[in-house]
């Protein structure tokens, strides 16, 4: 059966900077679909974020790009398996050079923090109780 896939597209300053961060938090590089300029990173099966050099994302559009440690131009969100998987993400990323955002959101039911990787993307991470999702 077919699984649609998503790729993130975001700019960066440092490809290099970002490969180490990602590949810190635990996730893999792709070397077929990396260059110089830009890293496939594999975050699971069915998402993969594409880390380009600005002058690499440049070449996939006519708009002015984001700076993205200024402004907030898209808010990623990851699933987690559970309470202590968020914590465990979140503390790491802020352990190997990401940035607090926010603090916890906990609505019993749902659970989640945020950190902003060395460029100023933010990522929030998630646990949705499973009996919550059913109804």
């Amino acid at each position: 059966m077919y699984q649609q896939m998503i790729f993130v597209n975001l700019a960066v300053n440092d490809v290099d900077a970002s490969k180490k961060f990602f590949t810190e938090l635990g996730y893999t590089i792709n070397p077929q679909f990396s260059t110089d300029d830009c890293a496939c990173v594999v975050i699971s099966d069915t998402i993969v974020a594409m880390l380009l050099s600005k002058q690499r994302y440049a070449d996939f559009t006519k708009k002015e790009i984001a700076d993205s440690a200024r402004t907030s131009e898209v808010l990623l969100c990851l699933s987690a398996e559970s309470r202590e998987k968020v914590d465990e993400l979140c503390d790491k990323a802020l352990s190997v050079g990401g940035s607090g955002t926010r603090d916890a959101q906990d609505h019993g039911y749902m659970y989640g923090r945020s950190f902003d990787d060395p460029d100023g993307h933010t990522w929030e991470v998630m646990w949705m109780d499973p009996a919550a999702v059913q109804g």
